[in-house]
């Protein structure tokens, strides 16, 4: 049965997808979880036509997101923070603070793409990942000063 995925499906597909599955697998677990609609030969051009523009689509984000990635990795940017006399921190350094640092320089994301290795709670030079896709984690330096 042809059926087009209308969410992510982990071993089968992509959501935007156009794919053959077996008959029982779409009636009993697709179609209950509103995970993929039939394609019949009536609207099958309409979804090939859905599955070209939303691939095109695709296609326009990782450009863009790659350029990102190729923007950003291995960038240097400093973080002034207080300090106790023993060079370590008041608090550890979150992501948000990490967020604010990325937009001052002009770079859009969000908290939950800020990958930490370990926490930061002193001053020196650490490696932060900003995971922008699954393939595209470029690493940032993220120097920490008094």
């Amino acid at each position: 049965m042809k059926v087009y995925l209308l969410k992510n499906v982990e071993r089968i597909g992509v959501a935007g997808e156009l794919i053959k599955v077996a008959d029982g697998y779409a009636k009993n677990f697709l179609f209950p979880n509103k995970l993929a609609v039939e394609v019949k030969p009536e609207n099958e051009k309409f979804y090939e036509q859905r599955a070209k523009h939303l691939e095109n689509r695709k296609e326009v984000v990782a450009t863009e997101t790659s350029m990102l990635s190729e923007q950003i990795n291995g960038k240097k940017f400093t973080l002034k923070k207080k300090v106790h006399d023993d060079d370590k921190l008041y608090a550890a350094i979150n992501a948000s603070e990490v967020v604010e640092v990325l937009q001052a320089a002009g770079i859009k994301v969000s908290k939950s793409q800020i990958l930490f290795d370990k926490s930061i709670k002193s001053i020196g030079t650490f490696s932060v990942t900003i995971k922008l896709s699954s393939r595209l984690q470029p690493v940032i330096n993220l120097q920490v000063t008094r």
